[in-house]
Formats: structure tokens, sequence, C-alpha cells
């Protein structure tokens, strides 16, 4: 089931995202201070790319303060722009029966894109 809803995904719009986030993370890699933030854009494109089967959890790493610091200028300088591009897409998919898996995937990435450092993603 989670093959057929990463098929329709991709067709439906998740490519797009997916260049999005591959986009922005080319852009932030020009620069050495951008470099960690374009690492995760990187990794949130490859969950964007086939959000379902994806399951997010807290690093069982100690990251210390260095992810919350990072989380905290992610924020401030575009997550939660991004955070509330996937809200508003979750809400308009919700709208419609059949667009409800795929807005829930959408809520399930705006978490992720609003705090990506500290996380982790594996396949269920």
């Amino acid at each position: 089931m989670n093959l057929i809803g990463n098929i329709v995904w991709i067709i439906f719009g998740g490519f797009f995202v997916f260049l999005e986030y591959l986009i922005g993370g080319l852009i932030l890699c020009l620069t050495i201070i951008g470099i960690p933030f374009g690492v995760q854009c990187f990794k949130l494109a490859l969950v964007a790319l086939a959000p379902f089967g994806m399951e997010f959890q807290s690093s069982e790493r100690p990251t210390g303060c260095l992810s919350t610091l990072l989380n905290i200028i992610w924020i401030l300088c575009g997550g939660i722009w991004i955070a509330l591009t996937h809200l508003f897409f979750g809400i308009l998919l919700c709208i419609t029966i059949i667009g409800i898996p795929f807005g829930m995937q959408h809520f399930k990435l705006m978490g992720l894109a609003f705090t990506p450092f500290g996380q982790e993603y594996s396949r269920k």
C-alpha cells in the first residue's frame, strides 16, 4: 500500500516538493555557513519524494544544544515558511476524502520541516 501511495504522491505533486527541497539544498550549500542547512534540505528532499512508510523520531545520539541552536536558526531563516506551506497544502488536501492520506503526509512533513535537526527517519 505504501508503494501505491508513494507513486500517486510523486505523480500529483510530490516530485515538485522534492525538487524544491533539492534546489534549496543546492543553493544553501553554495556557502560554507549554509552547508548544514543544505544537508538537512537534501534529507527532507528524500523524505518528500516518498513519505508513505516513513517513520520519524528524535535522535538517540546526544546532540546537546547544537541541534537546538541550529533548529532556532532554521526556523528564523525559513523553516517557518516551509512548515506553513506544508500546513496549507495539508489543509487543502484534507478537504476531500481522497486527499486525506496525502494531507496527512503534508502534516507529517510539516513537523519534520519545522525542526529537522536532531530527527532521524527510517522505513517501516
